[in-house]
């Protein structure tokens, strides 16, 4: 980056441009397999990359009931923490919203409802890690909104099923339904639905990039949250900021995968140099082969910039989806940062936290998205559908105008619907 004033301390190499045309091709093929052979499409694409057949992709009791055996009790008690976090923050959220109902001009009533979409699915990615946290903060909100129906998928690990842990995170979030199956072919049997998948109004949750190109095609057949690619995160930090906090935090978002981009940007030199020689060292900690060290060396990137209203330019131009705000007075500076997913303010509230237990959730926009989007919440799972009533008063004031407007703009039919009502 060569913006005047800015001093790149350490850059990101040049990202690969990838086969996205293949990939896209690629995608087209699974999703149309899936809309003309439904679970036999699903079960070969299971086979073909996950290794595992599976009959069908429904989870029955029995395997939630052995995913319970299987099971820390420990593991459980934070999980309900976690969610009984998450599920507040969603009604607090829900409560801020009301319905509408006016009387704008005599006789003329206009207003809005708020109506709960009448199914969601969430996708909960499987690989590297487990995901149970994402499990809960993709289905409560959904739950909280009032969905009547909400399903979850994640791909089968290589003992045949979902992670257990994962599995019980679903039943605990409140899943109605849950279906093994993960990539491409699991978003075209949520979109399109097969013999064993009822389809759904809306897909949401992250996943690998078959996932977010396949939520992209399906998008107008059913409601997506947003694309979701590699995680990011961008610190902004001052002289005042504790370097083996924010050296932590760009280490935590490395890790998710070799992708993961963790950015600080800085008006103090000294700190910069710190958190170098203090990522360094914590890296020392970690295995040669770890995710963290191929994402920090290949994308981690270190800023220098001679004020902080030059940080906030650059953060608001990133439009991260995590952006960490490590500065003496964060709440002076709060008014001017405007693009990003979550916002975490002072030192102490770690990225880590939101990505489990504090309430707001970890499901955000990336790769700049965070300028026209926000992060999953309650409303995602809303729509605002808007009604009139008018009295005979309120009709006969409205139309003249709209006879009018619409003589103006040719349409007979249109002038005549409204005289008849004057």
């Amino acid at each position: 980056m060569s913006e005047p004033g800015r001093v790149a301390l350490k850059a990101a190499r040049p990202a690969p441009e990838g086969d996205l045309a293949a990939i896209r091709e690629a995608v087209a093929g699974i999703l149309e397999q899936v809309r003309r052979r439904g679970d036999a499409a699903v079960r070969e694409f299971t086979r073909r990359w996950d290794g595992v057949d599976r009959p069908s992709p429904v989870v029955d009791a029995r395997e939630k009931e052995e995913a319970w055996r299987r099971v820390d009790p420990g593991a459980v008690r934070d999980l309900e923490f976690a969610a009984e976090r998450i599920r507040e923050f969603a009604r607090l959220q829900l409560a801020s919203l009301s319905p509408l109902e006016k009387e704008i001009l005599p006789g003329v009533h206009l207003g809005h409802r708020l109506l709960p979409l009448g199914s969601a699915a969430v996708y909960v990615p499987g690989g590297r890690y487990p995901l149970p946290s994402t499990a809960l903060m993709g289905i409560i909100p959904a739950r909280v909104a009032g969905v009547p129906r909400v399903v979850a998928c994640s791909p089968p690990d290589a003992g045949g099923g979902i992670n257990p842990y994962t599995l019980v995170a679903m039943q605990l979030a409140g899943a109605d339904e849950v279906y093994c199956m993960g990539g491409a072919q699991a978003v075209a049997a949520l979109a399109f639905g097969t013999e064993s998948v009822r389809p759904v109004d809306i897909i949401v949750g992250p996943g690998n990039r078959y996932v977010t190109e396949a939520k992209r095609q399906v998008a107008g057949t059913v409601r997506i949250d947003f694309p979701a690619g590699p995680s990011e995160v961008l610190v902004v930090a001052d002289h005042t900021a504790d370097p083996a906090l924010v050296a932590a935090d760009l280490l935590a978002q490395c890790e998710h995968d070799p992708q993961a981009r963790a950015t600080l940007v800085t008006t103090s030199r000294s700190l910069a140099e710190e958190v170098l020689r203090e990522v360094n060292h914590q890296l020392a900690g970690l295995p040669a082969d770890h995710v963290a060290r191929e994402a920090w060396e290949a994308n981690g990137e270190v800023y220098l910039v001679p004020d902080l209203e030059a940080a906030v330019d650059l953060a608001n131009e990133r439009a991260p989806e995590h952006l960490e705000v490590h500065v003496a007075d964060w709440e002076g500076l709060l008014p001017a940062f405007k693009n990003y997913g979550s916002l975490f303010l002072g030192s102490l509230a770690a990225e880590v936290f939101g990505d489990y237990v504090a309430g707001p959730n970890h499901i955000l926009p990336t790769g700049g998205a965070a300028r026209f989007s926000g992060g999953l919440w309650v409303g995602t799972f809303l729509k605002v559908c808007t009604h009139q009533w008018l009295t005979p008063e309120g009709a006969r004031l409205l139309a003249p105008v709209a006879s009018r407007l619409a003589t103006l703009e040719g349409l007979a039919a249109h002038a005549r619907a409204a005289s008849l009502r004057g």
